[in-house]
């Protein structure tokens, strides 16, 4: 009877000790999925929309307008970058998901008025946002708690 009690006490002690995953990994692919999508579109984008938009959109005036268009994400772009901030970390992914959705919507406008070419190009963009939120989404799960208060 005495092993049978030791067997939950061990299966309950090992239920509360679960193994830390590393946030090393998802820090690196973080880093690096936002850093590209920092320069697709504020550099790609406009380029690759100027060449394939048969209006041929001005790319100084692009590269301004989603220069502006990023503010935001250049001022958390040294928290994303560390990864180590929870509270930062959160700001940063409400603002990549509206980001996202603003993708999503001129991704879903695009369908209708425009070429494959440019329906890819916002469509990478729209992927690489995804990627970003995914990320992050993981890397907060991975991080302590906090709400965790120490003694």
């Amino acid at each position: 009877m005495s092993t049978t009690s030791s067997k939950a006490a061990n299966t309950k002690s090992a239920k509360a000790i679960k193994p830390n995953k590393p946030i090393a990994p998802m820090q690196q692919r973080l880093r690096l999925t936002w850093l590209i999508w920092l320069a697709y579109r504020l550099l790609v984008l406009p380029i690759l929309i100027s060449l394939f938009n048969p209006t041929n959109p001005d790319i100084i005036g692009g590269i301004a307008w989603y220069g502006l268009w990023l503010i935001p994400a250049f001022i958390i772009t040294p928290f994303i970058l560390k990864g180590r901030s929870p509270y930062m970390l959160l700001v940063g992914s409400m603002l990549t998901l509206v980001y996202l959705g603003a993708s999503g919507v001129v991704l879903f406008t695009r369908v209708y008025g425009s070429s494959w070419t440019e329906i890819i190009v916002y469509g990478l963009d729209f992927a690489l946002l995804l990627a970003v939120n995914v990320w992050l989404f993981v890397l907060l799960k991975r991080l302590p708690s906090m709400n965790k208060v120490e003694k």
